[in-house]
């Protein structure tokens, strides 16, 4: 199977390579650090998915990828984790700001707080609370082994079945020879688009004056 247009030859030139760095680098950032918060998570996976479809060994590489971004989701869940955890209980918030606030904090403290587990397991498919909860989950000492267990599930399901969805979408817009280079087009624009404003967003968000919050 090969991409529909030679407009996109690069894409398939340069090999699954360059979607499994990409894949896995977002992913980890989206779940270890705040500037995951401004990266397309979802709709990236979507994309890849659809980008592997055009590739003559598209799938044996988005089974392995799928295993890959899982793994990428679960390391960069541990590294939220030791984050929050070092910082005894105290997260920093941008009074002012549209995502790192002490409301959405709260929000995410309180989920924990009163569905624990199944909280971690579902926060996977929430794009804020996926990069939030890792930390907040560590600040709050929640324990570390029912934690693992349910961060591991949810990105065993959320990063495969992204991709998967992709995969097969991507399998049935070939069949319309002029409609899978007009769908990449779009969804790689968008992807670009999103990143750099999110990029700055994230900038902007920082610029905003810190405040304390104390997790429970």
């Amino acid at each position: 199977m090969t991409l529909a247009s030679g407009s996109f030859a690069p894409l398939e030139t340069a090999g699954p390579a360059v979607v499994w760095l990409i894949v896995l680098t977002f992913v980890f950032l989206e779940c270890a650090v705040i500037i995951g918060l401004f990266l397309p998570g979802d709709s990236l996976l979507i994309t890849a998915g659809i980008v592997l479809a055009g590739h003559s060994s598209g799938s044996a590489h988005v089974w392995a990828l799928s295993a890959g971004a899982a793994v990428a989701a679960i390391a960069g869940n541990q590294v939220g984790y030791r984050i929050g955890r070092r910082t005894g209980h105290h997260l920093v918030a941008r009074r002012g700001g549209r995502y790192v606030t002490a409301e959405n904090l709260h929000k995410v403290n309180v989920l924990l707080d009163r569905h624990g587990f199944l909280s971690v397991l579902v926060a996977r498919w929430i794009p804020f609370v996926r990069t939030l909860c890792p930390m907040v989950a560590g600040a709050a000492c929640m324990n570390h082994r029912s934690y693992t267990v349910a961060s591991s599930l949810g990105a065993l399901a959320w990063a495969p079945v992204l991709l998967l969805i992709g995969f097969y979408a991507g399998e049935f817009l070939e069949r319309v020879p002029w409609l899978m280079p007009a769908v990449l087009a779009v969804m790689v624009a968008c992807l670009l688009v999103g990143t750099v404003l999110g990029i700055r967003h994230y900038r902007q968000e920082m610029a905003k004056p810190a405040e304390d919050y104390t997790v429970d």
